[in-house]
């Protein structure tokens, strides 16, 4: 594994919303690094054979312990719910990362964070940066009702705590996001951040971009995504190896390579982490993924191996 460690559970607090605020150090209490905020740690969990994507939460200048937050969802893959079992006092996990698919520009002379329900854990790093560099930013935290907001403690006392704005769906119209109220104007260097549910998300985006926000200056981070896997029978060719395999209607690229012995890591199998991607040399790809630009896409020369397809006859990829 890259940049393996294991870390332990220092402090578990369960808060409002089905959340778990995880605090995460090292067994030895050996400081950690510091981390660019918009970073997340891959968690393995070795009773599902499966890795999960948090994002971190804590204050990037922070290294004494990592904190994540983690939504228990009944309608996952079981991840968050072995997390909520697990991640007790005193327990170790094996980590990865921090890793970091959405960086701040810490350039930008004005920055809009747009969180929705546990999308808010990167903004919140977020603003601990910024607030660090003395930027002008709002942080947007969108929730059902303020009973379900986790984090309020935090957001209600912190240095930046007037640059927080709340809303709740049930109180009130005047409070809700009203996004041609809320957006800032456009301007180059003026930069929007968006995390949460994927309709939260798409919504902000498609929105932001009809007012006229470069797409570059809209940047997003899916915690999950409804992904279609199926599709038409295509065949795919290692240029390294020499091997061939079909993949079929069911199937995806990184499984089919793997009963040949040809292994591309996967970790989210819903193309949000871009851990997959594999550099592709010839053929269309159908891209399944919400890790890419529109302009990656358009580039054409890298798939997530754990979800796109093949919009033609046959893809060869350098392996």
């Amino acid at each position: 594994m890259t940049n393996s460690q294991t870390l332990t559970v220092i402090e578990r607090s369960d808060d409002q919303g089905n959340i778990a605020r995880i605090r995460l150090a090292t067994v030895d209490g050996t400081p950690l690094p510091a981390f660019d905020a918009g970073a997340h740690l891959d968690l393995y969990l070795p009773d599902l054979d499966m890795w999960r994507q948090y994002s971190l939460c804590s204050d990037p200048a922070e290294t004494a312990f990592y904190e994540i937050g983690v939504l228990k969802d009944p309608a996952s893959r079981g991840g968050s719910i072995k997390v909520h079992e697990t991640a007790v006092n005193g327990a170790s996990f094996t980590v990865e990362g921090p890793r970091n698919h959405f960086p701040l520009d810490e350039t930008a002379t004005q920055t809009v964070l747009f969180g929705g329900g546990i999308g808010v854990t990167p903004m919140i790093a977020m603003a601990h940066r910024l607030h660090a560099l003395g930027k002008p930013f709002t942080l947007h935290y969108c929730a059902r009702s303020k009973s379900q907001a986790a984090f309020l403690d935090l957001l209600d006392n912190c240095a930046f705590k007037d640059q927080v704005v709340f809303h709740f769906d049930d109180a009130g119209d005047d409070q809700r996001l009203d996004l041609p109220r809320d957006l800032p104007a456009v301007h180059d260097a003026t930069h929007i951040y968006v995390c949460g549910p994927q309709g939260f998300m798409d919504w902000v985006i498609n929105s932001a971009e009809a007012a006229g926000h470069a797409t570059a200056n809209v940047h997003r981070e899916y915690f999950s995504a409804d992904v279609d896997l199926t599709g038409d029978s295509f065949d795919v060719e290692c240029a390294a190896s020499g091997i061939t395999v079909t993949v079929g209607p069911e199937d995806t690229i990184a499984k089919a390579l793997a009963r040949e012995g040809i292994k591309i890591e996967v970790k989210c199998e819903e193309g949000v982490c871009g851990t997959c991607l594999t550099d592709v040399i010839e053929g269309v790809i159908d891209h399944r993924d919400q890790f890419l630009t529109e302009e990656e896409r358009e580039d054409g020369d890298v798939i997530c191996a754990c979800c796109s397809r093949c919009s033609g006859k046959k893809l060869v990829l350098d392996l």
